[in-house]
């Protein structure tokens, strides 16, 4: 076997050493028979629980599959391919280009761990991968003796009818990174032990990792219900939005991204609405309502931050283009939006469970990644996560050339050139990808093509359900693709025949997105695995990433522009050449206005973190609680807390409590049908207070165990754990819908001076501080004030309070 030289220098030295290794026992595990080849993995996990480590067993381990990958899928790993799996198993991300084969590359690092039992991942870009992954390199694991799964549905199927016990017992899950945050928050929402499925988060190896703890992090996953009462307000907020003007009523920040109110336009507001003192508290709900519609009409934007079709008002991943699935805007913005764009506006509901892929992959005790695009955001990576983004070389070397940006005045010069371009690659023949920046350019870039009479295949948001035909189609000779940034991940474009001889898929973006790493994807859709290709970018002063990051002075510079192309009508050449003004100055402009958007979205997501790591500490809490509620043999330690901190909080409420405040609370919460007169005169001395939360706890213990008298002890446990955790979830879904309160108040505060984070840290303690007394006196309820109805076989039918 010929070797390559690896010199590469982000590559360790020690994994090349070890990657040597594996390759030296290429010949030892070819010579085996199918059998003995199998008989590995029981081999293996008899080391394991002999006490050997995962590390110590990984250089065999990767030897055997690369063979199992080489006699059941006719595939054999490269070196390459070798050494990313062992970067990754280190709980590093490997950055390997596009086409260098990470999907293989997965499969020695997953049988590895897969070793170990159930709790091990490989988390990738959507459900059809995902199970399509898990259908071809499953069949590896499988041969060696693993159980390996999808966590996914396949097309058209419930996800409902998912036979979860089953899924998360096996070695090795392939999954995507939503269904398993949906998958963990309702398995912290089941009601018994036996109906928990996970089996705990061991091994993460996530595909693309870049795009799912960076590009979606900001994106909670989120559990609604307990819909609220609908609001009639988004509509009349809405129809007094539409009146207002900008830098009179409303202004906005730079990069658009925030809005608000000045003095005059409350002025005209009270004026619209015939009311005063509107930022009073008694009109709190109404001003919350208009300022949603303010943010709905002046800082999000349709076809590039949403869509609008026969589903109503959908969420766009600005990262790739894609609709985000099921997902909604909070705290009412959602339906704000929807009152601006005239479509039935929906009922809110509150949230029941949440949590951010930031802190769901925090919780893995190994995690590791791949990508192509990484190294540019590395120090996140490793501040955030610990863990280091090493570069692997390529199999092939790259033959990709990478045009410098072409520049331009005005987005029409920048597209009428981008036409030219299509134009002169459509008529040889050869392939081109067109990128744009959002849903609406793509349509208006698509209709030029269509008045050119050019051909071509639209993918964005509203034509994803053809991604695939339409990917598969790109790379054929005279096609043309106009898509958005959905083009950029988990697309894989074969060269059609004839099509290296042209040159190979030509790759022309129409703006620099915000991230250097959307651009680099893009690129990679071109060159992959040693082919040829072309990569360009066209940009001018008006791209979007100018106007929301470029300095203020660049505006003065438009100007500029369009006087001279005024004087100099005749200028044949459309690209910039100012005397004045050197493109190498403008190409430094770009690329600081992006270092400036990087930025700003590292600081949000490091924000977001922040946020999330408080709510986190709680969420934490809780699940542990109803983790030990379900679990423990009896309840009575549990109980006796409980019932002491009801009592207690009956204590803070009423220092120097009546007759009539015992009575009232008795009688609402321990014994509707008790004689309270007597008890209280009888037992109760008010002038002895602190022998108050003592009296209550006796008649609170003295209540249940008349309730259990007819019951045995099976049944009595059963009803506790129901009652409990009844009233835990009830709490805690009013906490987590608060907190989500509390953040958007936090937030608007830093408008005055105060820091938002200390602000939502104080009141989310106090808040979940209320939420556990919130919890005790239902409880205290829930376990007293039912009633029990016996049927004739033997069961109990139960009525809550």
């Amino acid at each position: 076997m010929m070797r390559m030289p690896f010199t590469h220098h982000r590559t360790p030295e020690r994994y090349v050493r070890q990657m040597r290794a594996v390759a030296a026992l290429a010949s030892k595990y070819r010579d085996m028979s199918d059998k003995e080849l199998k008989s590995q993995t029981e081999l293996f996990r008899e080391q394991l629980a002999a006490g050997k480590s995962l590390d110590s067993l990984k250089i065999q381990a990767f030897a055997v599959a690369r063979e199992a990958d080489r006699r059941v899928l006719g595939m054999f790993p490269f070196d390459v391919q070798v050494l990313g799996a062992l970067v990754m198993q280190d709980g590093n991300v490997a950055e390997m280009q596009t086409g260098e084969g990470k999907t293989l590359t997965a499969t020695l690092p997953m049988y590895l761990n897969g070793l170990t039992g159930s709790g091990n991942f490989l988390v990738t870009a959507n459900e059809y991968l995902a199970y399509r992954d898990a259908q071809e390199m499953g069949k590896v694991y499988r041969w060696l003796g693993l159980t390996a799964v999808a966590g996914v549905p396949a097309t058209g199927e419930d996800p409902h009818d998912r036979n979860l016990h089953k899924i998360y017992q096996a070695d090795i899950v392939y999954t995507t990174n939503s269904t398993l945050g949906f998958d963990y928050l309702m398995d912290n929402l089941s009601g018994s032990a036996d109906e928990r499925f996970l089996q705990g988060f061991h091994f993460a190896l996530l595909d693309e990792i870049d795009a799912v703890l960076l590009d979606s992090a900001q994106m909670p996953l989120v559990i609604s219900g307990a819909p609220r009462v609908r609001s009639n307000l988004f509509e009349i907020a809405d129809q007094v939005i539409c009146l207002l003007r900008e830098d009179i009523d409303f202004e906005r920040s730079n990069d658009h991204k925030k809005v608000w109110f000045t003095p005059r336009g409350i002025d005209h507001m009270e004026e619209y609405l015939g009311l005063e003192n509107l930022l009073g508290e008694h009109h709190r709900t109404l001003y919350r309502h208009l300022v949603l519609a303010l943010k709905a009409h002046q800082t999000l934007t349709r076809d590039r931050d949403y869509v609008v079709d026969e589903d109503g008002v959908s969420l766009l991943d600005l990262s790739n283009g894609r609709k985000l699935a099921g997902m909604k805007l909070e705290a009412g913005l959602h339906q704000a939006l929807e009152a601006k764009e005239a479509v039935p506006v929906s009922n809110q509901t509150r949230t029941m469970a949440s949590i951010t892929f930031q802190n769901l992959f925090r919780m893995f005790s190994h995690l590791s990644g791949m990508t192509g695009t990484a190294m540019t955001d590395a120090a996140e990576l490793q501040e955030t996560y610990r863990l280091s983004v090493i570069s692997i070389p390529t199999n092939k070397p790259s033959q990709r050339i990478d045009l410098p940006d072409r520049l331009y005045n005005s987005t029409s010069e920048k597209l009428e050139h981008a036409v030219d371009l299509v134009k002169q690659a459509y008529h040889q023949g050869r392939p081109v990808l067109i990128e744009t920046g959002s849903v609406s350019l793509s349509n208006l870039f698509s209709r030029i093509l269509l008045r050119e009479e050019i051909p071509h295949n639209l993918l964005n948001a509203r034509s994803a359900a053809k991604e695939a035909l339409i990917v598969k189609e790109a790379g054929q000779l005279g096609a043309v693709t106009v898509a958005t940034s959905m083009a950029g991940r988990g697309t894989d474009i074969k060269l059609g025949k004839g099509v290296k001889e042209l040159g190979g898929l030509l790759v022309i973006g129409t703006e620099r997105m915000n991230s250097a790493r959307v651009d680099n994807q893009l690129r990679g859709r071109s060159g992959r695995q040693g082919a040829p290709g072309e990569a360009v970018f066209l940009v001018s002063i008006e791209d979007s990433i100018l106007l929301e990051h470029g300095p203020n002075w660049l505006r003065r510079y438009r100007r500029r522009a369009a006087a001279y192309k005024r004087d100099h009508p005749g200028a044949g050449n459309p690209r910039i050449r100012m005397p004045f003004w050197g493109k190498h100055r403008f190409h430094h402009l770009i690329t600081q206005a992006q270092h400036n958007a990087e930025k700003s979205d590292r600081q949000s997501r490091t924000q977001t973190l922040q946020y999330a790591e408080i709510m986190r500490v709680q969420r934490d809490t809780i699940y542990a609680t109803r983790q030990q509620i379900m679990t423990v043999p009896t309840l009575d330690d549990q109980l006796a807390s409980i019932f002491k901190m009801a009592a207690r909080s009956f204590m803070q409420q009423h220092p120097q409590p009546t007759r009539s405040d015992m009575a009232d609370y008795v009688l609402n919460t321990i014994d509707n049908h008790l004689v309270v007169a007597n008890v209280i005169d009888h037992d109760w001395q008010p002038d002895r207070p602190k022998q108050t939360v003592p009296f209550l706890q006796k008649l609170m213990v003295d209540q249940l165990q008349k309730k259990f008298e007819n019951i045995n002890q099976d049944q009595q446990v059963y009803f506790e754990r129901m009652c409990l955790l009844k009233s835990l979830d009830n709490a805690w879904i009013d906490q987590v819908d608060m907190l989500q309160q509390l953040r958007q108040i936090a937030t608007s505060r830093s408008t005055a001076q105060h820091d938002p984070l200390l602000e939502y840290l104080k009141d989310g303690r106090k808040a979940f501080a209320e939420m556990k007394q919130s919890f005790a006196h239902q409880a205290v309820k829930n376990l007293l004030l039912s009633e029990f109805q016996f049927k004739a076989d033997g069961s109990i039918d139960v009525t809550y309070p």
